[in-house]
C-alpha cells in the first residue's frame, strides 16, 4: 500500500497531479483545491490510497489524513465510487461535509457532479455517527454573514467550486481591514488577488 508520496511536481491538470519521487512518475488523482494550489517545480505531500480494479492501479492523494479518512467513509457508501468521492471533496471541505451529515442536509452532494438525489440521502444517512463534529471558525475573523454569503457566491458565479470559495474567502478575510470587511467588492478583490489569475476555468476544482 502507497499511504503518502513526497516529491516534485512535474504537471499538473484540473483533478490529477503527476509527482516525481525518486525519479519515478506518479500520477495521482486529487481534490481540486490540491490541483489548484499545486505548482510545477515545487514539493508536494499527499496522504495517499492506491486503488486496485481489475484493469487499473489507481492513486487518490489529499493534502491531510483528514481528507483521506473522509474519501474512505465515502466508499463505503452504496453507490458511491472514487470519481463521485473525490468530486465530493472538490466541492466540500471536511467540515462543511460533517456539517452537512450532522444538519440532515443532503443538499450540498446533490450540488455535486454525478451524485443523484438518491445517493445525496444515502451519503447523509449512511455516514451518520461517522464523523467528526466540524470546527467552528474563529470569530476573530468573522464577518457579517450576509457579507460573507454574498462573497462566496460572487465566487462560485465566477466559476469556483463552493469548497474553493469557502476556503479562500476565509483566508482573504482573515487579515482584511475592518473597510474591506464591510464591502463585498473589496473582499471579492482581495481574495481573487489571492487565488490568483493563472488558474482560469479549468483548476477551480
Amino acid at each position: 500500500m502507497i499511504s503518502s508520496l513526497r516529491g516534485t511536481v512535474l504537471s499538473t491538470t484540473t483533478d490529477s497531479v503527476v509527482i516525481e519521487v525518486g525519479g519515478v512518475g506518479f500520477s495521482v488523482a486529487v481534490p481540486g483545491d490540491v490541483a489548484h494550489t499545486a505548482r510545477v517545480g515545487q514539493e508536494l505531500r499527499l496522504h495517499t490510497t492506491l486503488i486496485v480494479r481489475e484493469d487499473a492501479l489507481s492513486l487518490y492523494g489529499f493534502a491531510d489524513a483528514a481528507e483521506l479518512e473522509v474519501f474512505g467513509h465515502l466508499l463505503s457508501v452504496t453507490g458511491v465510487g472514487p470519481k463521485s468521492a473525490l468530486g465530493v471533496l472538490s466541492h466540500l471541505s471536511v467540515d462543511q461535509i460533517a456539517a452537512a451529515v450532522a444538519a440532515d442536509d443532503d443538499a450540498p452532494f446533490r450540488r455535486v457532479s454525478g451524485i443523484g438525489p438518491k445517493t445525496a440521502k444515502l451519503i447523509v444517512v449512511q455516514l451518520t455517527g461517522k464523523l467528526q463534529p466540524p470546527v467552528a471558525a474563529p470569530s476573530a475573523a468573522s464577518i457579517p454573514d450576509e457579507i460573507s454569503t454574498q462573497l462566496i457566491a460572487a465566487l462560485i458565479g465566477l466559476g469556483w467550486s463552493e469548497r474553493v470559495a469557502a476556503e479562500a474567502a476565509e483566508r482573504s478575510t482573515a487579515d482584511a481591514s475592518a473597510t474591506e470587511r464591510g464591502s463585498v467588492a473589496l473582499l471579492l478583490r482581495r481574495t481573487l488577488a489571492a487565488l490568483g489569475p493563472a488558474q482560469g476555468g479549468g483548476a477551480r476544482g
